[in-house]
């Protein structure tokens, strides 16, 4: 008999092109799936499952205490596992075929202002030594190509192409894109990249952001950078890379940049990942209007 979890481990890896990460997530999600209704019944089997096990599953979650965004994802790798079962015909029907998500609160994102960036990027004094030049680098291409945090992580040394001033991005699900760099970007990097020659050793030569011993920066490092240089100017809860992605989304669009090319941007799939960024933009739109319409100026 085909082992569908090893059969679907493939299809995500080879097919797919899922991140290890990624894969790990989806399969983690089956297997725990997998254990719940083995501990209701030790001869249950994934391929014979129906959805009463399911919502079961659903429940446990519930009261366990997960919230439902989380229980969400974990419902949404079962039905991606259910509809490679289906399309190789290891089963008939598939049982989340009419499951509908659980509501969810949407969670506005506040982003930095612009005088915040400035506060950051221009009025803060950097070291002219190779971390310096690094941290702001790394805030630099935050906000100036909106690239996620992993995006970041993972340049290459050849990802910078300065003949046409872009770089390329390895985004979700393995798919690159071409982002276009600014002046001040590229004579950033340039600088980035002499300073980066001088370090003693060099652990991942391939890899284009580094620490101080040569070796890849880690997600944890990423994070805490981000948060101490914006915890000196911003009074804000949440201070990370994703609050930076989300603010040279929101700004491209308060400047007037429409909304495919945002989307484009930042790597999306479809628009409907794009438009949370709105919200912003929107609060933006309104005080203009406010501010500019005779109406809203407290004409009659």
């Amino acid at each position: 008999m085909v082992d569908s979890k090893q059969a679907y481990h493939d299809y995500l890896l080879k097919e797919k092109n899922y991140s290890l990460l990624t894969l790990r997530a989806y399969l983690d999600d089956v297997s725990a799936f997998e254990s719940f209704i083995k501990d209701g019944d030790a001869g249950a089997t994934l391929e014979e499952v129906n959805y009463s096990q399911v919502r079961s599953w659903i429940v446990q979650l519930v009261n366990v205490g997960l919230a439902n965004k989380s229980i969400n994802r974990k419902i949404s790798s079962l039905k991606s596992f259910y509809k490679f079962l289906l399309k190789s015909r290891q089963i008939e029907i598939n049982p989340l075929l009419k499951h509908k998500s659980l509501k969810t609160e949407k969670k506005l994102q506040i982003p930095f202002s612009e005088k915040e960036l400035v506060d950051v990027v221009a009025d803060n004094e950097y070291p002219d030594d190779f971390e310096g030049v690094r941290n702001r680098l790394i805030i630099e291409l935050f906000y100036t190509t909106g690239m996620r945090r992993a995006e970041l992580i993972g340049l290459k040394v050849n990802s910078y192409d300065s003949g046409n001033g872009t770089l390329k991005v390895l985004g979700k699900r393995n798919k690159e894109r071409i982002l276009p760099v600014l002046d001040c970007t590229a004579k950033l990097i340039g600088q980035y990249l002499l300073k980066r020659r001088e370090l003693e050793t060099i652990s991942d030569p391939d890899v284009l952001i580094l620490n101080i011993r040569g070796n890849k920066i880690s997600e944890s490092f990423v994070y805490r950078l981000i948060n101490c240089y914006f915890s000196v100017v911003s009074e804000k809860v949440k201070k990370s890379p994703h609050v930076l992605r989300h603010t040279f989304a929101t700004h491209l669009l308060n400047n007037g940049a429409d909304l495919n090319s945002v989307k484009e941007l930042l790597g999306h799939a479809s628009l409907s990942s794009t438009q949370i960024y709105t919200h912003s933009s929107l609060a933006e739109l309104k005080k203009v209007y406010g501010d500019s319409h005779p109406r809203g100026r407290g004409g009659s």
